[in-house]
């Protein structure tokens, strides 16, 4: 059960870091590379 839970917690927390690289993105004032230290999300992901 707690691997469960923590697994969901990740997906939580991955789905809010691409959400905020979408609203960064949205903005027009960040490269891929700053979104990615500030979610620490990849460049990949993020494209």
């Amino acid at each position: 059960m707690c691997k469960a839970m923590e697994d969901m917690r990740n997906e939580a927390a991955r789905e809010n870091a691409l959400q905020l690289a979408k609203d960064m993105l949205a903005l027009n004032k960040l490269s891929y590379d700053e979104i990615a230290k500030v979610t620490g999300l990849t460049v990949d992901e993020i494209k």
